[in-house]
């Protein structure tokens, strides 16, 4: 079982308000999964990085965001025939690389706030729930099912804190794989006895955990409001 500090964000310093980060987190998470509103099906926003965007986003976030962004449409193009193993490591590497975990507080002066990748890239940070949408959606546009992937609201009990990862199931009734931005590799949920599941979701379900696997399905995603409202910015990123 991984020390404690396996739990704080690398980059983060004790004089940073960066280490405030994972209470915060777990509340928001929390919230937006009891949250309830109507509205359109998610998980079918495609991604697509023409030239005009990456413009778009030198314009609003600088040369440095362009380059995030287009080594992101790099990615997106020359990982399509990967394994599905290698694509799954391939997106972990990026974003645990190419974003810096901030709180939403301080990075977007809002309690909470679910970025879309192309916001995450831009700004070169995001939280946990951002490291977490930005590898489901790019794993889905390199055609990953999305039956196999879910985003998880689980409990860090070392820390007694919240945090949300992206789990990889192979099929079904499989033990999945947690894609984590607190650890570089990628490891299966049994191997991850620092972590609890609590509830998980994509864009077409929500799921209550049963300890390390596929749990029990309690209604459709519409029933998160900030994942619809992300749903809502991925059809006009910037």
């Amino acid at each position: 079982m991984p020390p404690p500090s396996a739990f704080r964000s690398p980059r983060a310093t004790p004089t940073h308000p960066r280490i405030m980060v994972w209470a915060r987190c777990g509340r928001r998470v929390l919230a937006a999964l009891c949250g309830v509103i109507l509205g359109v099906g998610l998980g079918d926003a495609a991604l697509e990085v023409s030239d005009a965007l990456l413009a778009r986003v030198e314009q609003k976030y600088g040369t440095e965001a362009r380059g995030r962004v287009e080594t992101w449409r790099t990615l997106l193009q020359t990982a399509q025939t990967l394994p599905e193993m290698e694509k799954l490591r391939a997106v972990n590497n990026f974003f645990n690389r190419y974003i810096e975990f901030v709180d939403d507080i301080f990075h977007w002066h809002q309690e909470d706030y679910w970025a879309t990748p192309i916001e995450s890239l831009g700004t070169g940070g995001g939280d946990c729930e951002d490291f977490a949408i930005a590898k489901y959606f790019t794993l889905l546009a390199l055609g990953v099912a999305e039956d196999k992937l879910r985003m998880t609201y689980v409990k860090a009990l070392q820390l007694n804190q919240a945090h949300m990862v992206l789990t990889y199931f192979a099929t079904p009734r499989a033990v999945p794989l947690v894609l984590d931005n607190l650890i570089p590799d990628i490891k299966p949920a049994s191997q991850r006895n620092d972590l609890l599941p609590v509830y998980s979701f994509n864009g077409t379900g929500l799921w209550i955990a049963k300890a390390r696997g596929e749990g029990k399905r309690v209604g459709g995603a519409e029933r998160l409001s900030l994942w619809q409202a992300l749903q809502a910015r991925m059809q006009a990123p910037l």
